[in-house]
């Protein structure tokens, strides 16, 4: 992994709600809108802030909830991706969290690359996940999710596959 540089640091949150339903953010490249994507919400460790203390900001910027209980590292994974006319390369951790809170809109706190490239958010149960031919990433989300549902939170953190695009 070497040749992805520095990697950016980042927290994500798997939010469930009471049905167990994920809530998924829709974005889009502003420098190509045609391609589309859904994703958890998340992004990048700021100054000296923990992933945890990421995680919980990222997610009530991104989605105004702020009584998520935070739960433990689910999945981890090195990504590199293009993105607004410039390569990321990131190490993401997935924190699994939980919400009784299921009316969410857009967070009014979204930075200005985020507000010209997300374009929604919604629950998906584990079925329409599966289901769905739309880009979900991780690229395997459903089949984790249906392992997390069945299962419970692994003892340590997945390491999942680099996804390199």
């Amino acid at each position: 992994m070497a040749a992805l540089g520095e990697l950016r640091r980042v927290a994500r949150v798997v939010l469930l709600d009471p049905d167990d339903r994920i809530l998924l953010l829709h974005g889009f490249d502003p420098a190509d809108p045609v391609k589309d994507w859904w994703f958890t919400p998340g992004g990048g460790v700021e100054g000296t802030e923990t992933r945890e203390q990421a995680a919980l900001r990222e997610l009530a910027e991104e989605t105004g909830v702020t009584d998520a209980a935070l739960g433990p590292v689910l999945w981890q994974r090195v990504c590199s991706f293009p993105f607004d006319g410039r390569r990321w390369s990131q190490e993401e951790w997935y924190y699994l969290a939980r919400t009784r809170r299921t009316a969410v809109a857009l967070g009014t706190d979204l930075t200005e690359l985020e507000t010209r490239s997300v374009s929604g958010l919604r629950w998906w149960t584990s079925a329409e996940l599966s289901a769905t031919h739309e880009t979900v990433y991780p690229t395997r989300l459903a089949d984790l999710l249906r392992t997390l549902l069945d299962d419970g939170p692994p003892r340590t953190p997945l390491v999942l596959s680099p996804e390199i695009v």
